[in-house]
């Protein structure tokens, strides 16, 4: 265990995090609110840390993917208990326990809240707020690496540990020039986005903040009855469109940018993914047709309602729980898939959930014939059996945490349907849930135990279970391999 070289990257990360928080206060300043200056606090602090851990790299600077596991997994925990600071310095969430809540939601780009009068906040708060969002959904080490030269040689151990999914590829032969380049098209898409919600009478403001929490499929906003506030079939349109867009696998992004349209198209993973979305929302518009009175308003609704959910974006145009059940259980089906891997959106990722259904099709046909050679192949790849195992290991640990995560947060006395809603909403790092957590409520009414509950949940779903888990093993902590 490299302890030494641990902390000399965390302390580079908590100084980028210092420059970060500088950005939120000279949005403070431009629009003259003296909130701003409550930024300037923990980015001294961190400041201080950088000095002390970030600036002499110590001589033996190794690492291996125990120690990257646990510089993630501790980076995105001390960020969140810095970035949280300024809201209860300001007044806005004087819990600091709600504050933590709140700063790990938008950097997990879960969104959930328990704010209740939204509103209220600041310029410089929302800014903070949303742009949580855009750092976390490529990650905060990849956000990291883009900006420093941080450690080259273990680059890939960090990036390997964060980037979602169960495959972890590399665009180029370098994980620096990958970051770089993932980050290069995550911002141009964000850019793109921007200059859209703008055309679509969006304020410049309001544009910046909402397409933050859209990229990082987030989905914060600064409106209490979130994008429904705009009531434009426009800016609906284009959030939908864009949220689809960052729930994709941006390895395909950087194919078709190098003109190989033909293996994109050919993606299972983007196939079953664009299936799946065009089949929910085919269901949920027949099924709700009645409600708004026309098959266009319901497919407006049902279009953008599937892109948040399975993107896991979390915004809402309308309030669901009113919606039949049939819409309900399929909006829940799709909590549970996500998005694509290496997208920025949650959920245990369509690559798994395909992986599982061919999976089961070996089974059967083992069955039938017990003497045939049935191999796994996703893009004409094989699936290594250590690949598969990997799957459903982490279905099982993904099933465990979630019903034990439920059984924890019934001491509160919710419903069963507030419980499990708020369980998959925190853990596939959607935003809201179901019952007192659907898009009409917010987490505010649990209790402090449930909150650090949903908390580790948020955590262990953005961090894919293992590096969350291996820095509470003593394992992990063993001075020997």
């Amino acid at each position: 265990m490299n302890r030494r070289m641990i902390l000399y990257i965390l302390g580079k990360m908590m100084g980028v995090e210092g420059v970060l928080l500088l950005l939120p206060a000279f949005v403070g300043l431009v629009y003259q609110e003296e909130s701003g200056g409550y930024f300037l606090i923990p980015a001294a602090a961190l400041a201080m840390i950088y000095v002390v851990f970030g600036i002499r790299k110590p001589k033996k600077t190794k690492i291996y993917a125990k120690e990257g596991m646990i510089i993630v997994a501790s980076a995105w925990i001390l960020w969140s208990l810095f970035g949280a600071i300024p809201f209860t310095l300001g007044g806005y969430i004087p819990n600091y326990l709600d504050a933590v809540f709140e700063t790990i939601s938008g950097f997990t780009t879960t969104g959930s809240t328990i704010l209740n009068d939204i509103e209220s906040l600041s310029h410089c708060m929302h800014f903070w707020r949303c742009f949580t969002h855009w750092i976390g959904g490529m990650g905060v080490l990849v956000f990291v690496l883009v900006l420093t030269s941080m450690d080259k040689k273990n680059s890939m151990y960090l990036m390997r540990a964060e980037v979602p999914g169960p495959e972890k590829d590399k665009l180029v032969p370098k994980a620096m020039a990958t970051a770089r380049i993932l980050y290069g098209m995550y911002f141009a898409l964000t850019a793109v986005e921007i200059v859209l919600l703008l055309l679509g009478g969006m304020s410049p403001f309001d544009s910046i903040i909402h397409s933050f929490s859209t990229a990082g499929t987030g989905g914060f906003s600064n409106y209490a009855s979130s994008i429904g506030q705009l009531n434009s079939p426009y800016i609906d349109g284009v959030i939908t469109v864009f949220m689809i867009l960052f729930g994709v696998n941006f390895n395909l992004y950087y194919l078709m940018l190098l003109g190989q349209f033909e293996p994109v198209w050919k993606n299972e993973e983007l196939r079953t993914y664009l299936v799946i979305i065009a089949s929910a929302i085919a269901i949920i518009t027949w099924n709700i047709t009645s409600i708004y009175g026309n098959p266009l308003t319901a497919f407006r609704y049902a279009a953008f309602q599937v892109g948040a959910i399975i993107t896991t974006t979390g915004f809402a145009t309308a309030d669901y729980m009113k919606w039949p059940t049939m819409s309900q259980t399929v909006l829940v089906i799709l909590m549970i898939i996500g998005a694509c891997a290496s997208s920025t959106g949650g959920g245990i990722k369509v690559s798994r959930f395909l992986m599982v259904l061919k999976s089961i099709k070996k089974e059967l046909k083992q069955m039938v014939h017990p003497k045939s050679v049935n191999l796994i192949r996703i893009n004409g790849k094989k699936m290594s059996p250590e690949i598969v195992q990997n799957v459903f290991v982490y279905l099982m640990a993904y099933a465990g945490i979630a019903g034990l995560s439920v059984l924890l947060v019934s001491v509160d006395n919710f419903d069963f349907a507030t419980n499990f809603g708020s369980v998959m909403g925190t853990l596939n790092n959607i935003g809201p849930g179901l019952g007192a957590t659907g898009p009409a409520g917010n987490f505010a009414s649990f209790s402090p135990f449930s909150k650090v509950v949903f908390c580790i949940d948020m955590l262990i779903g953005r961090l894919e279970i293992f590096p969350f888990l291996m820095l509470f093993t003593s394992i992990s902590w063993r001075k020997k391999f």
